[in-house]
């Protein structure tokens, strides 16, 4: 009979191990999202009901005020009774309880707050729930999105790829490019050179993906290419794991010029020629300009048989004059940020049992 302990491996115990490691992860991720989706759901519930009762039998603000403390009061280990997220619950964004359950569930219900306080549209906010769970964002990240107008930028710069690219990349290409970038990380003058701008956007790179979006791999800047004994260079090239392209940038400080689409048509085909293989789908190219006159472009692309999109960045946004008088001064933010503790501690006080 064979000795028991001479038939351990320990390479096949340790593949065991990271195969239970990997089971038990999946599922502490599954449970996760499993508590998130019931606990939005309920959230919602109680909003409905709340707001059924309001229109039924008049209930107003102090009714909500009441309910709050004596949820936190029956359930003083549980967050998320306050006052204020209760009037977020009241489900007057949400009417339908499928989108509760097929998205809002899949991520935190402060995400949904921010989508409350941010938006208006519910358009707007069905458009962003789809984008949070496409890309994974935290809730800054989602802040930060809606800040920049994000959902008026997307898909909105000038191209001819519905004349140059076959369906549906066409209509993939145009969503990944936005009118106007947002390059608000970078502090470059208005004055600078292309290459300082470029330099600085592999500086903060990281930024810049997030600007980009998802599916950007970056490939390298000056990338060289040679063709006939010559060299040239890109200013950016990526490749688009979603696309399964290459994009080429290229990177203007002043503004949009007619010559601007034969040059970069020029490198596509030579990426084309050169990088592409037969599982690429056609390469494309991204003009950035500090500027551009939409009649000029399109007019520049009518001809062009390459793939390109033309759009602009900002690198800094400055608030319109009649929006900075507007704001709270350091003073009125103190105050806001006071009253808002001393309706905390009330809060907590009124929950603490008398001793």
């Amino acid at each position: 009979m064979p000795n028991q302990t001479s038939l351990f491996s320990e390479s096949n115990y340790a593949d065991f191990l990271d195969g239970l490691k990997q089971r038990i992860r999946t599922a502490q991720v599954q449970a996760h999202l499993a508590v998130n989706q019931e606990l939005v759901l309920l959230y919602w519930q109680i909003g409905r009901e709340i707001l059924q009762r309001q229109k039924l039998e008049g209930w107003g603000s102090k009714v909500v005020e009441r309910l709050a403390k004596d949820l936190k009061r029956e359930f003083p280990d549980m967050r998320g009774f306050s006052r204020s997220n209760l009037m977020y619950m009241r489900a007057e964004a949400w009417p339908e309880e499928q989108i509760v359950q097929e998205v809002l569930g899949q991520f935190p219900w402060y995400h949904n707050i921010a989508l409350l306080e941010k938006l208006k549209s519910r358009e707007q906010r069905l458009w962003y729930t789809h984008e949070i769970v496409n890309n994974g964002w935290s809730r800054n990240v989602l802040v930060h999105q809606i800040e920049s107008n994000l959902y008026e930028r997307k898909g909105s710069a000038i191209s001819n790829f519905e004349r140059t690219l076959p369906h549906p990349q066409s209509d993939l290409a145009q969503q990944i490019i936005k009118s106007p970038y947002n390059f608000d990380f970078l502090t470059i003058s208005n004055d600078a050179h292309e290459r300082e701008l470029e330099r600085s956007l592999i500086v903060h790179i990281r930024d810049f993906h997030m600007e980009l979006g998802l599916g950007f791999s970056f490939m390298g800047s000056q990338y060289p290419l040679v063709v006939s004994n010559k060299e040239y260079r890109l200013d950016l090239l990526f490749y688009h794991v979603h696309l399964h392209c290459y994009v080429i940038i290229d990177l203007k400080m002043g503004e949009f010029i007619p010559e601007y689409p034969g040059k970069m048509g020029f490198y596509i085909a030579a990426v084309d020629n050169m990088l592409r293989s037969d599982r690429d789908d056609p390469t494309i190219g991204i003009i950035l300009c500090k500027s551009k006159e939409k009649t000029i472009v399109e007019f520049a692309l009518q001809g062009n048989q390459q793939p390109i999109g033309v759009s602009t960045y900002q690198i800094q946004s400055q608030l319109p004059e009649n929006f900075q008088d507007k704001l709270p001064t350091i003073e009125q933010l103190e105050m806001e940020i006071s009253s808002v503790v001393e309706d905390i501690e009330d809060n907590d006080n009124s929950t603490r049992p008398n001793s």
